[in-house]
């Protein structure tokens, strides 16, 4: 038990000092086209133990002193579900995207046979296959799952199972909140980050990176490291850009993560300051029909 204490605490003042030691020597790890030993040290921090400990550090630190200072909380709150909100809402227009380019692509190539398509202004354009644009479509897809995801937790629109959650008294479900973000969705995204993270930077530099990888292993092979970013597609002319794909699982996990911090600070508040403060400065969408909002509520 000792050793676990000591572990967790040394790690812990460890990603402090390193937050200090990372924003006084920016070189060392973002200085990615002049040394490559800069990119290696970035790549390996990016999913670490000491990256984990000092990100947990400074919410920490946010939690303390918002327990101190309540409104200064119920502001950290609000920036995260205002950024989740005006993020999701500007990628759900993704779909519609998805729709019109559908169109277009059967309108051009069952009606006139065409075999590309071009987009662009004046004598500048974008040309790729009939068939790169069909394959294109699945990243609207991959936008609206990865960047959506915090909107609709802010909205609420996930599909619950209520096995006893729903007949809980009020504090009862605000202490089941936090035990659901800081025990089950924290775990679950940061082991997402860890292994996305590799997973992209396999595909974007050679020799490839593990996560068992230590730094100095990284380091020992920065005198060869080289950019190779993946655009392999399924099909000679499909599209070929399916490193975005990891980068949205990057981007999924990092808003999930974010999302569970404030999703644990909001029950917090909620359930010291009681009822009264249920759902306060949440910003959910308006459907404009009563019976939609009865139905969005009850799932």
């Amino acid at each position: 038990m000792l050793d676990a204490l000591s572990w967790f605490f040394g790690n812990l003042w460890a990603g402090v000092a390193g937050i200090f030691v990372a924003l006084a020597n920016p070189g060392a790890w973002l200085n990615w086209f002049e040394d490559s030993e800069s990119l290696m040290r970035f790549i390996f921090y990016g999913a670490s133990t000491e990256l984990f400990f000092a990100l947990l550090a400074i919410f920490t630190a946010v939690l303390i002193a918002g327990l101190f200072h309540r409104p200064f909380l119920w502001g950290v709150v609000r920036v995260i579900e205002y950024g989740q909100n005006a993020l999701g809402r500007f990628f759900a227009y993704a779909a519609l995207l998805l729709v019109l380019q559908q169109v277009v692509i059967i309108f051009l190539q069952r009606l006139f046979r065409e075999g590309a398509i071009t987009f662009g202004i004046g004598d500048v354009g974008f040309t790729q296959d009939i068939s790169w644009w069909s394959e294109e479509l699945k990243l609207y897809n991959a936008l609206i799952v990865a960047l959506c995801v915090g909107y609709t937790f802010v909205q609420g629109g996930h599909v619950r199972v209520d096995l006893f959650y729903a007949g809980a008294k009020y504090r009862t479900k605000k202490i089941v909140d936090m035990l659901g973000s800081a025990l089950l969705l924290m775990p679950l995204t940061v082991v997402i980050w860890m292994f996305a993270w590799y997973f992209m930077w396999r595909n974007m530099i050679r020799p490839p990176v593990a996560v068992t990888n230590t730094l100095d292993q990284m380091l020992s092979r920065a005198q060869v490291v080289r950019w190779d970013i993946e655009t392999i597609g399924f099909s000679p002319n499909g599209f070929n850009a399916y490193i975005l794909f990891k980068v949205l699982i990057l981007a999924f996990a990092g808003l999930m993560f974010l999302m569970a911090w404030s999703f644990l600070y909001r029950s917090l508040l909620e359930c010291i300051e009681g009822p009264e403060s249920d759902g306060k400065y949440i910003d959910k969408d308006q459907l404009g029909d009563e019976i939609a909002e009865t139905a969005s509520e009850i799932h």
